[in-house]
């Protein structure tokens, strides 16, 4: 059995530099955290005693996003590696230099508040052998998303499932398991906010690559949410970038379409009244430019965003 990667291997003054040399190990496990005092010490102990029973060498990183509570000083005693960011960043922002501090084959992110349960990781790890990216499903134990937020995710998902052209069972769970060679050629497209997991998800499916879904439970956090009801919006407008990246066509057609029944029920009504105006011509006009940009669209995400 391989001997474990323990934290007490790094320095503390290398502990919060983001330039720290991080020894290769098999999976660097991602935790980002933000006033999240109450259950950071518990996951990273959580993550510690399930990865111990693995023959792998594990790397553990916490990034403390700002926290004005005592999350750094709570993170830090449970061992695990630590980033300190001075200033609030966000989750993706967070996500990124957790990643990029790691060195590793494998990425697992988990999130700090208690919700995604650790002993699901060796499964997961398992099953990431043969796919680029393995996801915690929430799936029907997403009984603790609050009744105030479930209309609008069921409206995101649908909208990502319609444009994605695949059925996605949870599009921004936190538990996911990357191969690192198939997730950093994404990090420059993926957002500084929530939408870093909706992002990466389209992206990875859009592009062909392996993503498969693992069932896990999902507990009650420990704290308060961090996502706002604007961050809804923020969601859908990241959906259809990352569509129009890699699927441009799924935007483009449809839209050119709506515009070209307008100018044809206009064209229809006007040879009725005998009277052909000009807002029949602009239909369909609008709608060979739209499906003009698709295309050209469509050429540019051929030629340069296909892994």
């Amino acid at each position: 059995m391989k001997s474990m990667l323990t934290t007490e291997k790094i320095s503390p003054a290398a502990s919060d530099a983001d330039e720290a040399i991080a020894e290769y190990v098999d999976l660097s496990v991602v935790i980002p955290a933000h006033n999240e005092e109450n259950a950071v010490r518990q996951t990273v102990e959580d993550v510690r005693r399930v990865l111990s029973k693995l023959p792998i060498d594990f790397d553990i990183i916490v990034v403390d996003d700002g926290s004005t509570d005592g999350t750094l000083e709570a993170a830090k005693a449970s061992g695990a590696r630590v980033i300190h960011a001075a200033q609030n960043a966000g989750y993706g922002a967070t996500l990124k230099k957790g990643i990029a501090a790691g060195n590793s084959r494998y990425v697992a992110i988990l999130d700090a508040d208690g919700t995604y349960p650790p002993e699901q990781l060796p499964a997961m790890l398992e099953m990431a052998r043969s796919a680029d990216m393995v996801v915690g499903d929430r799936g029907a134990n997403m009984k603790n998303v609050p009744l105030i937020r479930r209309p609008a995710k069921f409206l995101l998902n649908s909208l990502a499932n319609y444009l994605a052209q695949r059925k996605i069972p949870d599009l921004n769970s936190g538990l996911r398991i990357f191969k690192r060679k198939s997730l950093t050629g994404f990090i420059p497209l993926l957002p500084m906010g929530f939408s870093f997991t909706t992002t990466i998800t389209l992206c990875m499916i859009c592009s062909n690559l392996t993503v498969v879904y693992h069932p896990i439970d999902y507990g009650v956090r420990i704290g308060k949410s961090k996502i706002r009801p604007a961050d809804f919006f923020n969601f859908i407008l990241l959906v259809f970038r990352a569509i129009v990246l890699f699927n441009p066509l799924r935007v483009f057609i449809p839209l050119g379409g709506f515009l070209f029944m307008l100018g044809l029920l206009k064209f229809g009504y006007d040879v009725v009244i005998g009277d052909l105006s000009e807002l029949a011509i602009f239909g369909f006009l609008s709608a060979i430019m739209v499906w003009s940009l698709g295309l050209i669209a469509d050429m540019i995400a051929r030629l340069h965003l296909r892994p």
